[in-house]
Parts: structure tokens; C-alpha cells; sequence
């Protein structure tokens, strides 16, 4: 088949190694001028590493390994601690902190060096019996057997499917960076989640001596920006325990980004005759798991699976939705909820040995994977 992916991201990537190898024909539009070189880092959890070795793509050599996660109090309290490593050993695969740029290197090697046309922007999907048209900002059109909707939270192709307003900002938003910061953690395996009154802040070691750090804060997009946001957060969050202060200090506004968390419903039926969604398009939701890029990876890796058992190419997108609903259902609920500012006394997590923290965190990492194997058992 002839299929137009719509979104050169993680997402549009993935699916393209996917179709492409199931031997079917794979053009890419991405409305980016040239490939994306930005973005901060992002963890590859189990599953997410799972469908990448089965799609040919290892992420050796890059990042860094994270072993555990610790949950601190601002005042340097230990809250919870899980122990990934646990997991990586049970499901087969490791747990790993990637820039997000590297993981898309390492998406691309090996794909065909014309197979994604940049600077093209969608602006309209039809669709006419068993044949899909993309419009595009330019005036080109092109022409397929089916359309995948890889264009992320800002979608074109969900719209045309849902209509607007069905993406809804979160009650969060985050300042973060991914910066050279030479303090102890950086060279670690651990991985630091921090929470007070003010909010919550992530550490979490990226491989060659840099930090991915982020700093979650109350927001709605009617709240102005401040004028000097890393001042701000020296204000907030500068009185919180080592390491935070040092981070602060080491940071420069040039590290320094801001995305509003945003989420929508996930439906039963993402798509309509031949055409389908994939990743944040489909399933926007607050990083607060950090399972965006992994579902993303679930959503690619079912689908081929779903074409692969042929027949009629829109009986088969229903079967890819219906199939994916319930595990990314769930994540999306759950990352709604913000665990990750979830404010557990110390008192509590100190009833819950470590031990059996991590056997929770195992059996939760396997009902958020669709992939058999070593990663799922069901």
C-alpha cells in the first residue's frame, strides 16, 4: 500500500520503519523546514525500548541508564524509592534517558534519505472511496492508500476528524532544561523526583554529562509569563535541598523552555475510513508518567501489526484503535491525575518497603504495554 504519514517526530518515524518494513510504499510530511534538532531529553521505559529493538533501532550508547527513582520531600526527606533496574531485569529491556534529538537520529539511520519532504504543512485530509488526499499550506496535494496522523498535540488530522476543542490545558506546566551541570547525579543512574508546596522539580542523568531538569508549577494559559522566568524559579524553588539549589544556580536562560501541560479524551474510534492517529495526536497528555514517547512507540508497533493481517485496510485502522484503547485509556487517566505531584507523607511511603514498591512498579509498567513477550505477560 501507498501510505502518507503526516509528522516526521518520533511518531511519523516510527511508523514509517514500521510500514516500511512490511514492504509497503512510505512518504513523510513535515511542516519543520529541516530535521529537528531541539527538544530536551525524554525516557524510553521498557516498552518503548522493546518495539525499538524490533523495529532495528538500539539506543546503545546513548543517554543514560536509569536504575532508580527516588522520591524526595523539598527538604531532602526520602519519600519512595523504586528500583528500575528490578524491572529492566524482568521484561529484558533497560530503562533509559534519551535527548530527544538522539532518539530521532537514531530513528531516522537507515531510512531512505527522500523518504520525508519538510516544509510542508497539512491543511486538509478528504477522502474518496479507497483513495486519501493530503492538502498542503503550499498548494501540493498528494494522494494515498491510507493516512496516518502523526502531527502531535497542535494536530491538523485530529481536527479534521474531531473538530476543535477537544485538546484541554492541564492544571500544570513545566519549565525545564537539559544542561552540562556537573553535580553528583549527573554521572548516576538515579533518577530524582522532588515535590512541595511551591511544586515539583525532576532530575534525571542524560548521558555525557548532562542534566534533563524540570520544574512543574500551577498554570492555565491565561497566566502571563513571567519576564524573568529563571529568576522566578531561584525565588520559588531556591530554598528546597541540595542538589536543587545547585541546578538553579548552574542553569542559564538559554537551557530554559516552557510547555503548558494539555490533554484530551481518548476515544474508542480515532480515525475514520482510512485514515488514523498516532501518538500525541491521538493521546495528548501531561508528561507526569513520562509515557508520551513510549505510547507512541505501542501505537507504531500495533499498528503494523494490524496491517500485517491484511484485509480491508479500514477494518484494520478500527482494529489498530480498538486494540490500543484500553492501555493508552489508562495511561492518559493516570497522567491526567499528576502522580508525579502526588504529596505522600513520608510517614506513609515508610509502610511500603522498598521491595514492594518495585514489585507494584513492575506490575504497573506491565498494564501499560501492549507488547508480548518479555515485556508483557498478558
Amino acid at each position: 500500500m501507498d501510505v502518507l504519514v503526516i509528522g516526521a517526530g518520533v511518531g511519523g518515524l516510527a511508523v514509517a520503519r514500521v510500514l516500511l518494513a512490511a514492504g509497503h510504499q512510505v512518504r513523510v510530511f513535515e511542516q519543520a523546514p529541516a530535521p529537528r534538532t531541539g527538544g530536551k531529553a525524554l525516557l524510553v521505559w521498557s516498552n518503548g525500548n522493546a518495539v525499538l529493538e524490533d523495529l532495528g533501532v538500539s539506543l546503545a550508547g546513548a543517554g543514560a541508564r536509569i536504575d532508580r527513582i527516588d522520591g524526595l520531600a523539598s527538604d531532602g526527606r526520602l519519600r519512595t524509592t523504586m528500583d528500575i533496574a528490578h524491572a529492566a531485569d524482568r521484561y529484558g529491556f533497560p530503562t533509559q534517558a534519551v535527548p530527544r534529538s538522539l532518539l530521532q537520529d537514531r530513528l531516522t539511520d537507515g531510512l531512505p534519505g527522500d523518504l520525508v519532504r519538510y516544509g510542508v504543512a497539512c491543511r486538509d485530509v478528504t477522502q474518496d472511496g479507497d483513495r486519501v488526499t493530503a492538502a498542503f499550506a503550499d498548494g501540493s496535494t498528494a494522494t494515498g492508500d491510507l493516512l496516518i496522523g502523526a502531527d502531535g498535540h497542535h494536530s491538523v488530522v485530529r481536527r479534521q476528524l474531531w473538530g476543535d476543542g477537544t485538546v484541554r490545558p492541564a492544571t500544570f506546566g513545566t519549565w525545564q532544561g537539559l544542561s552540562p551541570i556537573g553535580i553528583d547525579i549527573t554521572d548516576t543512574t538515579r533518577h530524582l523526583m522532588i515535590s512541595g508546596r511551591e511544586g515539583a522539580c525532576g532530575l534525571m542523568p542524560a548521558g555525557k554529562g548532562l542534566l534533563q531538569w524540570w520544574f512543574d508549577v500551577r498554570w492555565s494559559p491565561a497566566d502571563p509569563r513571567p519576564a524573568a522566568p529563571l529568576a522566578e524559579l531561584r525565588r520559588r524553588f531556591g530554598h528546597w535541598a541540595s542538589p536543587v539549589p545547585e541546578v538553579l544556580a548552574a542553569a542559564t536562560k538559554q537551557d530554559l523552555e516552557f510547555f503548558g501541560h494539555h490533554w484530551n479524551r481518548v476515544r474508542k474510534v480515532w480515525g475514520e475510513g482510512r485514515v488514523t492517529l498516532a501518538g500525541d495526536a491521538a493521546h495528548t497528555m501531561p508528561p507526569t508518567l513520562g509515557q508520551g514517547a513510549n505510547q507512541t512507540l505501542e501505537d507504531a508497533w500495533v499498528l503494523g501489526r494490524e496491517l500485517a493481517k491484511g484485509g480491508d485496510p479500514s477494518v484494520r485502522l478500527r482494529a489498530y484503535e480498538r486494540a490500543r484503547y484500553p492501555r493508552i485509556s489508562l495511561v492518559s487517566r493516570l497522567a491526567r491525575r499528576n502522580p508525579a505531584n502526588w504529596r505522600i507523607p513520608p510517614m506513609i511511603a515508610r509502610l511500603f518497603p522498598e521491595t514492594m514498591q518495585t514489585a507494584m512498579l513492575a506490575r504497573f509498567s506491565n498494564r501499560l504495554s501492549d507488547l508480548p513477550g518479555r515485556v508483557t505477560q498478558g
